[in-house]
């Protein structure tokens, strides 16, 4: 399978003064704001830091939910939080809080499939991928 998913990003203005919105293609987020005060402080928005847990938690309990079919168990729900620990401008950790309702499994079975799941879900592997960038300027 292969696709690819696109998002933008508009700010306005200098960095702790300004704003900026964030846009996906789904419309999920349609100019949703997102500024110094959301990212740093705590005014109503969004930032960086927890659409990046919020998309950990998400993919980590979709590949866990995955993982367990594999080996015959279906979860009535898996609940995941994610804290993501911004220290001195740089992600330090992802923790993924992990409580599963899993139906006919022991401890170690899940512990282990959990592991599996944290290894191989495409956003815990994205903090090893190669970063490509494009640029272009306005009026140049």
């Amino acid at each position: 399978m292969k696709f690819t998913r696109n998002a933008k990003a508009q700010w306005q203005g200098s960095g702790k003064e300004g704003k900026g919105f964030l846009t996906t293609d789904s419309t999920v987020l349609s100019e949703t704001p997102y500024s110094f005060s959301t990212r740093f402080e705590d005014e109503k928005g969004t930032n960086p830091e927890e659409l990046v847990g919020a998309a950990h938690a998400g993919c980590f309990a979709m590949q866990l939910s995955f993982l367990l079919g594999e080996e015959g168990f279906t979860p009535n729900t898996l609940d995941v939080a994610a804290n993501v620990n911004f220290v001195d401008g740089e992600i330090k950790t992802i923790t993924l809080n992990l409580k599963g309702d899993v139906p006919n499994i022991s401890l170690a079975k899940f512990e282990e499939i959990a592991n599996k799941a944290k290894e191989i879900c495409p956003i815990s592997k994205l903090l090893k991928a190669e970063i490509e960038l494009k640029t272009s300027l306005k009026n140049i």
